[in-house]
């Protein structure tokens, strides 16, 4: 029962929090009920300083706080599990509660646990998903003349897990590999896809050191091959040092491009070597794009859920980008990547993932 629909019901925080455990030897009505019994009728009920035990001494005080005159004691059960226990009460000007009105209250707990059972399989299955996806994260290697910083935020407003994901190694080759992506679905399944087209694009990755079109090409294959309906955007760059400079080699499967911010605050998105979707046609060529990074420029790879909100274009969301990035286009790169999300994170309904670099001068 809830107290707030009761003017005159009144209690104290000193109701809540965590109970006294119960015991098997303990046979008053809320100890036997957490074991499975019920739902029990109590209609004489005893003064707090008569209760067995801590655990009944707890209930015995709320009941006589509302004024009580009886109370049912039902469990919540789930998959044959006792989670929990709902009282109810009548107050002492009330008509009492009778056995007629057991069977009411009953299916009235039934509907309760379910819901109840369900919040929690749904909580459990999120919490799953957002582990493993910290778990996918990866560390990000520590590479001479680059500076590097990452972050991944789960939805603060839906209690949906995505499939965004970021990556950064090095291949045997000695350049570094620089990845984003976003596999559709926000669920546990979409978090396991993820896992799965990480692992095959780095497995094709240092496999071979193709061109990122071609890299693109044979993870859509593989992809359509051993998981025909799923879809994802991806960027997949190489950061290579040439001569005295870095350049990027990179492209994109559908995805947002990068922004390259330069030091002098000047913006502006590598969006050549586009190409379709992961998972919508592998026999389509993919191409590559070839960028230089300046020194004390930052390269930021993110997801949409970075930007892209109700009732704003994509192009207004993308522009409001570019002049948050030239306002920190000299801040130091963790700090530059902690602004991204307070500024564009607080409010989105997706998952965000970034991965920001920054090259440094040569020694």
């Amino acid at each position: 029962m809830s107290c707030t629909a009761i003017p005159r019901c009144r209690f104290s925080g000193a109701h809540l929090g965590r109970l006294p455990s119960a015991s098997e030897a303990m046979q008053d009505s809320l100890p036997r009920v957490l074991r499975g019994a019920g739902p029990l009728l109590v209609t004489d009920v005893p003064p707090s300083s008569r209760a067995p035990g801590p655990l009944d001494a707890r209930q015995v005080e709320l009941v006589e706080h509302l004024r009580a005159s009886s109370a049912v004691i039902s469990p919540l059960r789930a998959q044959r599990e006792v989670f929990g226990a709902l009282t109810m009460v009548r107050v002492q000007d009330e008509q009492p509660f009778t056995k007629e009105d057991i069977p009411l209250i009953a299916e009235l707990v039934r509907g309760i646990a379910l819901g109840v059972d369900n919040a929690r399989l749904h909580q459990h299955t999120r919490s799953n998903a957002e582990h493993l996806q910290r778990a996918l994260l990866p560390e990000l290697p520590r590479v001479e003349r680059l500076e590097m910083a990452a972050r991944h935020v789960p939805s603060s407003t839906t209690a949906e897990v995505g499939g965004d994901w970021y990556d950064a190694f090095v291949p045997p080759g000695g350049d570094t590999v620089l990845v984003i992506g976003d596999v559709s679905g926000h669920d546990l399944q979409a978090a396991v896809a993820m896992s799965t087209l990480r692992n095959m694009l780095r497995g094709i990755a240092v496999d071979s050191p193709e061109p990122p079109g071609e890299v693109l090409r044979r993870l859509d294959l593989a992809s359509h091959t051993l998981n025909p309906h799923s879809t994802a955007t991806c960027v997949y760059g190489l950061a290579k040092c040439e001569g005295d400079g870095v350049v990027l080699h990179h492209s994109s499967a559908g995805h947002l491009p990068p922004l390259l911010t330069t030091r002098e605050g000047e913006t502006r998105y590598l969006d050549a070597g586009r190409g379709l979707l992961i998972g919508m046609d592998p026999g389509v060529p993919r191409l590559s794009a070839r960028d230089p990074l300046p020194p004390g420029s930052t390269l930021l790879l993110f997801t949409d859920g970075l930007i892209e909100r109700r009732g704003e274009s994509l192009d207004e969301a993308m522009a409001r980008l570019r002049r948050h990035t030239a306002g920190h286009s000299r801040t130091p790169l963790d700090v530059f990547c902690d602004e991204l999300i307070i500024k564009f994170g607080a409010d989105t309904t997706d998952d965000v993932a970034l991965l920001a670099l920054r090259p440094t001068a040569p020694a």
